[in-house]
């Protein structure tokens, strides 16, 4: 009987400690996420039952704001820009949660993040909420300009400051009005979701960080990066014109684009992106090399810029090419298993531009609580994805000079400026036998860089130059540099 007893007594006692344990692990380990997961309607209702800080452009276009709705609600969430910032603000849900910005600065805008100050006292008197607004670095106009420089047509466009990786403007197609998102009306918010997602064109994706491309010719700035850090004896050979080359351990070729014959030393294969020089010089450097540089540019680290879902570019480990040496010709061109997203590219140009060092990106400039109080502003940091500066700045020179070259006499001469000197970089990655994606990186000005954009636009179809980087994505690339440096185009 005793036995029995003491039993059951163990059995409670082994029940009482894991009821304790798990109400430790609700309440405290996973109490934030909880909190946070938007099937939690308990939030929800609290955040929809209080006003919530606002999201605004550098030069104070409010882009998200909280209005008194006379429902239960109490407030209604509102994007008086509709499409123009979706990839930016994102949007509050009560069905389907947050994204954008009230995903990543939510706890802030809804005062849940704040410092309590000696001023707190007043709010605690006349029982009104806290909450803090959010303000971007990007611009209203440059913003503008960007996605009207895009146009209807499916691609992205993004432009940071090298300087400290502020987001100065980020555009991508189609895109989506976040009001109907947000609306109190179930079967309102229901359609809309439902609607957007079975659209074919993906109004919902955010193509600048969260859809990645085969580069292209644009890869081309990390192959000619890698040959001065890790063997700058290539950058004085002098490879032969051809019209394709012949790969090793097979019997493919690999053709430049157009059937085009080009040949020469560095400065000349890089200024008219010859594909066959490239593809040499990509097998001339090996795999360690070549997949080093890359990992020293960020690919396979998804970049922290502070949105939520941002992707990691791809470019192969070295051992992919152990028993397939050919395909590094490709790689160091940006094609076979390359690929990346615009803000990557960008990214890239960005740090030729900074002398060799990438900064992180963002879309936070500052938050300010309800009564004006800095809570706290960016503090610009390196993003070094391999733990050491992206390259030297003799390197990134050098490159830049070669980017330089592009646009004064080679496959970019479409994004030149009157009275700046832009540097930049081409790229026409083939897809398949009938569609390219066009890109274009760049960055102004050449000698003192305050901008650098990437523009892509995918899945292109057509013949010859009509579908290249140097014909469709310059004239976007070119409009947002002219904008943002005030120079008539």
């Amino acid at each position: 009987m005793n036995r029995s007893i003491r039993s059951l007594g163990l059995v409670m006692m082994a029940l009482f400690v894991a009821m304790v344990v798990q109400l430790a692990n609700l309440q405290v380990v996973q109490a934030h996420k909880l909190n946070n997961d938007p099937r939690n309607t308990r939030q929800a209702v609290a955040d929809f039952s209080r006003p919530r800080g606002a999201i605004q452009t550098a030069d104070g276009v409010v882009l998200a704001q909280s209005v008194p709705s006379g429902d239960q609600f109490k407030y209604q969430r509102v994007y008086p820009q509709k499409s123009l910032y979706a990839f930016l603000t994102g949007y509050l849900s009560f069905r389907y949660g947050t994204e954008g910005v009230e995903r990543t600065y939510g706890d802030d805008l809804a005062g849940r993040n704040l410092p309590v100050r000696a001023s707190d006292l007043s709010h605690l008197l006349d029982n009104s909420p806290r909450t803090a607004n959010v303000t971007l670095t990007v611009g209203a106009a440059l913003q503008q300009v960007a996605t009207t420089a895009l146009g209807p047509r499916v691609g992205a466009v993004v432009a940071l400051d090298p300087r400290d990786g502020s987001v100065l403007a980020l555009a991508s197609q189609p895109s989506y009005d976040p009001n109907e998102l947000a609306s109190h009306d179930p079967k309102v918010e229901e359609a809309a979701f439902k609607g957007l997602n079975a659209d074919p064109g993906r109004p919902m994706l955010p193509r600048v960080y969260r859809e990645s491309y085969a580069p292209g010719s644009t890869f081309k700035v990390v192959t000619t990066s890698a040959v001065f850090d890790r063997k700058p004896e290539l950058a004085t050979k002098v490879y032969p014109v051809l019209t394709s080359l012949p790969l090793p351990n097979t019997n493919k070729e690999l053709h430049n684009f157009g059937g085009e014959a080009c040949g020469g030393v560095l400065p000349q294969l890089f200024r008219v992106s010859c594909d066959t020089g490239f593809g040499q010089i990509g097998l001339d450097l090996g795999p360690d090399p070549l997949a080093g540089e890359a990992g020293q540019f960020g690919f396979r680290e998804p970049p922290p810029l502070d949105l939520p879902g941002v992707f990691p570019s791809v470019f192969p480990k070295a051992t992919v090419f152990e028993h397939a040496e050919a395909l590094l010709a490709y790689s160091a061109i940006g094609q076979f298993d390359v690929s990346a997203t615009p803000l990557q590219m960008d990214l890239v140009a960005a740090g030729i531009a900074n002398h060799g060092t990438i900064m992180a990106p963002h879309v936070m400039k500052e938050i300010r609580d309800s009564d004006g109080n800095l809570v706290r502003s960016y503090a610009a940091t390196p993003w070094q994805p391999a733990g050491s500066p992206t390259t030297s700045p003799a390197t990134a020179d050098q490159v830049k000079a070669y980017m330089v070259s592009v646009v004064t006499g080679g496959t970019g001469t479409a994004v030149a400026l009157p009275g700046v000197q832009v540097a930049a970089k081409t790229g026409t990655a083939e897809v398949d036998a009938s569609h390219t994606n066009a890109w274009m990186i760049a960055f102004a000005p050449a000698d003192n860089p305050t901008i650098a954009v990437a523009a892509v636009l995918p899945g292109l179809t057509g013949v010859g130059n009509e579908v290249t980087g140097g014909v469709k994505a310059a004239p976007i690339v070119r409009a947002v540099i002219a904008a943002y440096l005030g120079i008539k185009a």
